[in-house]
């Protein structure tokens, strides 16, 4: 069966009560009351809290004759405060801020790598944390060569990015998500595909 079939629009689906702005500070957080039609017809009020941060992008930067990628590392404190060291090995990735998401990943590449691409192929697009937060995420990949980086890299000091860049083997990212050094979900979806469309079509181990 498709699961086309089975889709239904919000209209019929949704029935808006009340909205309430909890916060409006970074991003803005939101209370909705509202009613859903279920499977057998019948409607059930309920409320949700979701977070709207805007919709983001993010790249991978892979070189096949190399047999590399480009990642990078920062601190995040929501990680921090649930138990981790709050450095995470990530991929380059940043809010569109109304740019569209291939001319947004391109310069948030260079900013955060340092690497210059042009063209960035785009795979999919995700939602990451559906059940609280509104961003729609894309997916890009791009290969990059050595002498196509243009600047240090390393963020926007003024937005507190203080980001390093590492560049490894696929081998020893796709190793590093197995030891839990990569915990980052953008970052092991990205790593898994390239690893199976990318490098093991191009010459990567199987």
């Amino acid at each position: 069966m498709s699961l086309i079939g089975l889709e239904t629009s919000k209209e019929e689906r949704v029935r808006i009560k009340a909205v309430e702005i909890l916060s409006n500070d970074w991003y803005v957080l939101k209370k909705t009351t509202f009613e859903l039609r279920r499977r057998d017809g019948s409607w059930q009020q309920q409320s949700r809290e979701t977070y709207d941060r805007g919709n983001g992008a993010t790249i991978l930067l892979y070189n096949l004759e190399r047999q590399t990628v480009v990642l990078t590392r920062q601190f995040r404190f929501p990680a921090y405060v649930n138990g981790h060291s709050g450095m995470l090995i990530e991929a380059a990735a940043g809010l569109l801020d109304q740019a569209s998401p291939e001319d947004r990943i391109r310069a948030e590449a260079e900013e955060e790598t340092g690497y210059r691409v042009s063209h960035v192929r785009k795979i999919f697009e995700a939602f990451m944390s559906p059940g609280s937060v509104t961003e729609r995420l894309y997916f890009f990949v791009a290969e990059y060569a050595s002498g196509s980086r243009a600047a240090p890299g390393g963020g926007n000091h003024e937005e507190g990015e203080d980001i390093e860049v590492l560049e490894l083997s696929i081998e020893a990212a796709m190793t590093a998500i197995e030891t839990g050094q990569i915990q980052d979900g953008k970052t092991i979806m990205l790593l898994q595909y390239a690893f199976i469309h990318l490098f093991q079509n191009n010459g990567g181990k199987q």
